[in-house]
């Protein structure tokens, strides 16, 4: 059974340290256009932590769902090394705003922007992420929102 679907959660303080960290970045950058902040929301942490820790023994850059089946937004992330923190992860992919045109409401050709957008996507509304340091020693991240954002046609903002 995946973690989604069970409340129980540990404390765990490193883990809610990254949570604020985690969170205090998305509305950063959500403050910038003047979306609502996110909220943290166990549930979607206990997914993403589920996913993380199938992503230890490869790191790979996968994503928790089939594609066309997700139900959740998700982000991801890998960096090289286990010296990667949470704000590091939600600047990667802030980044990608440079790659999107608002007045076309579309990424440049050949660039990918989808990992932004989700963060700034205005319908939503709670998140959860986890970060895991992977066998090798590098870093995967992932974070969850709920509603999911990127619907062809919708505007972010």
């Amino acid at each position: 059974m995946r973690p989604y679907t069970t409340s129980q959660k540990a404390l765990c303080w490193k883990c809610l340290g990254e949570s604020i960290e985690f969170l205090f970045a998305h509305n950063l950058v959500r403050a910038a256009h003047w979306e609502m902040p996110l909220f943290w929301d166990s549930k979607l942490e206990a997914y993403a932590r589920w996913w993380a820790e199938q992503r230890k023994a490869d790191c790979r850059v996968l994503h928790s769902f089939p594609e066309g089946g997700f139900t959740l937004g998700e982000n991801v992330f890998w960096g090289s090394g286990s010296e990667w923190r949470p704000a590091d992860a939600v600047r990667a992919w802030a980044e990608e705003e440079k790659d999107y045109s608002d007045a076309a409401n579309a990424c440049a050709p050949g660039r990918v922007c989808g990992h932004y957008t989700q963060i700034v996507w205005k319908n939503t509304r709670r998140m959860g992420c986890a970060r895991a340091v992977c066998d090798h020693g590098d870093t995967f991240m992932t974070c969850n929102y709920d509603p999911p954002g990127n619907y062809v046609g919708e505007r972010p903002y």
